[in-house]
């Protein structure tokens, strides 16, 4: 398992959406930081494969994954992608849940609000 999220993170990040399908268990959860919610793969891959190639200058540094057990992770990055011909940096922290082959059956992202 050690491994799976910054393999899944490098594939969104690649928009390697095969990669990604590969990850997530076929009954993902995906909630944003929004509160929207996405069930299941296909739902989930659409919306991540549409939404990402539409976000100018998006890049990913992944600071950290601690594995908890083999139930859950959780990844500490940065996001950052181009508004208004700016970067905006975004601190994220991402808790995943893996089902019982160890795929990923959860995902939340809570977004750390920076002062502009």
């Amino acid at each position: 398992m050690p491994g799976i999220v910054a393999r899944y993170l490098g594939a969104i990040v690649a928009h390697d959406w095969a990669v990604v399908g590969e990850c997530i268990a076929d009954d993902i959860v995906r909630v944003g930081p929004n509160g929207d919610q996405f069930d299941g793969r296909g739902d989930y891959l659409a919306y991540i494969s549409e939404t990402m190639p539409m976000l100018e200058g998006c890049s990913m540094d992944l600071q950290r994954v601690t594995y908890v057990d083999d139930e859950r992770a959780f990844a500490e990055l940065s996001e950052t992608v181009t508004v208004n011909g700016k970067p905006m940096l975004t601190p994220e922290v991402l808790v995943f849940e893996f089902d019982h082959r160890l795929q990923i059956a959860r995902v939340e992202i809570v977004i750390q609000t920076l002062r502009r």
